[in-house]
């Protein structure tokens, strides 16, 4: 700690809950704590913890992801970088962002300019980065169907990446498969044009389907991927399993695959339910339920 006080100084937060940073609302304290607010100042600070060869842990908009009560070692760098470029004067056009950019905000920007592509994402949670890496997607489309370049930071150096070189699957890439350390500092996406009035119908349309299928409340999104011609929510409900609580952890009534902090739960609760859920679907259907959602830190095996 006392390297990265005399490296970063004021900038670094101490014993930060994660708890106020996931959408789950759960989590216990990292040793340290970074906010980047562009590019290239998470270069800067990606490449000065690889340097101090510090562990390092980055979050944007904190869905997706369980951490721990015991909380996390190392450094959290929360991306707060967000600049966004809307390029109409090559067709298509285009839109950069940062990797910190909130997806849904994205897609209201390119929306308010009569640009379509992105209306899937209007009610995805998380941020540029989190979706670019986990390929997430909503309503039959997903990244990589958008994305036509990524900004990746390795120790090697900086690179771009075109969508083919991302190797993308069922919510996964190249970055989640590969050993190596890498970094999202920005993306571009394929655009249309359209008119504003039709986007926002689809939009509203999209944000309406998503209110009534899925819980309000805190939650990490979608716990299970779907398997192969299937539907995790089904095979959870199929086994009886809504409305199943452990501690202050509930399997939603309204949509099986989420798990809903209902009150004050803690990360082992949704630990121990996720869990509790994989072996009741194995034993009722005999399928292995994948996560969606990654678990940083140490979990019991």
């Amino acid at each position: 700690m006392n390297k990265l006080r005399d490296v970063f100084g004021e900038a670094l937060q101490e014993n930060v809950p994660m708890s106020s940073y996931t959408t789950a609302r759960v989590g216990g304290p990292v040793q340290g704590l970074l906010v980047v607010h562009s590019a290239a100042e998470m270069e800067k600070t990606i490449r000065a913890l690889w340097d101090l060869e510090v562990p390092y842990t980055i979050i944007g908009g904190g869905s997706n992801v369980l951490v721990p009560d015991n909380g996390l070692r190392g450094v959290v760098v929360l991306n707060r970088a967000h600049t966004v470029k809307i390029d109409t004067n090559h067709t298509p056009p285009s839109v950069w962002a940062e990797s910190g950019t909130i997806l849904s905000a994205l897609a209201h920007q390119v929306a308010l300019r009569g640009l379509s592509g992105l209306e899937w994402a209007i009610s995805v949670p998380g941020t540029v980065g989190g979706a670019v890496y986990g390929n997430a997607g909503a309503f039959g489309v997903d990244i990589a169907h958008s994305i036509l370049l990524a900004d990746i930071l390795q120790q090697s150096g900086k690179e771009t990446w075109s969508s083919q070189d991302m190797d993308y699957g069922y919510r996964t890439s190249r970055l989640k498969k590969t050993p190596t350390p890498t970094v999202i500092l920005s993306a571009k996406f394929n655009l249309t044009p359209s008119s504003i009035e039709a986007i926002q119908a689809k939009m509203d349309a999209n944000s309406a389907q998503r209110k009534n299928t899925q819980p309000p409340g805190a939650s990490m999104g979608s716990i299970f991927k779907n398997p192969p011609g299937d539907y995790a929510g089904r095979l959870i409900e199929t086994a009886g399993l809504k409305g199943k609580r452990i501690g202050g952890a509930e399997v939603s009534s309204v949509h099986a695959n989420f798990f809903v902090n209902k009150e004050n739960a803690k990360a082992a609760d949704l630990y121990h339910l996720i869990r509790f859920v994989q072996s009741k679907v194995l034993e009722a259907s005999g399928v292995q339920l994948e996560l969606e959602v990654e678990l940083l830190g140490e979990w019991p095996k």
